[in-house]
């Protein structure tokens, strides 16, 4: 569903999906490596790419989960 550098990035907590399938970028990440201009431009965003069965979005829960331990807020 992401990009590889966006799915890197999802793993190490820079960035998340909301449950309503919006992309977020931490602010860490312009802290902690002084980049990510190019991400900062898709903050807020909905994700553009969807499945169209409903059985294969991710589930609300983990992305809950994710937004909560794993991403750098």
């Amino acid at each position: 569903m992401l990009r590889s550098d966006l799915h890197k990035l999802f793993d190490l907590g820079y960035v998340t999906v909301t449950p309503e399938l919006h992309l977020e970028v931490s602010s860490r990440l312009r802290e902690e490596w002084q980049n990510g201009r190019v991400y900062y431009a898709h903050h807020g965003q909905q994700l553009e790419f969807r499945p169209s069965e409903k059985a294969s979005l991710p589930a609300r829960e983990y992305l809950q989960w994710h937004n909560e331990n794993i991403f750098k807020s």
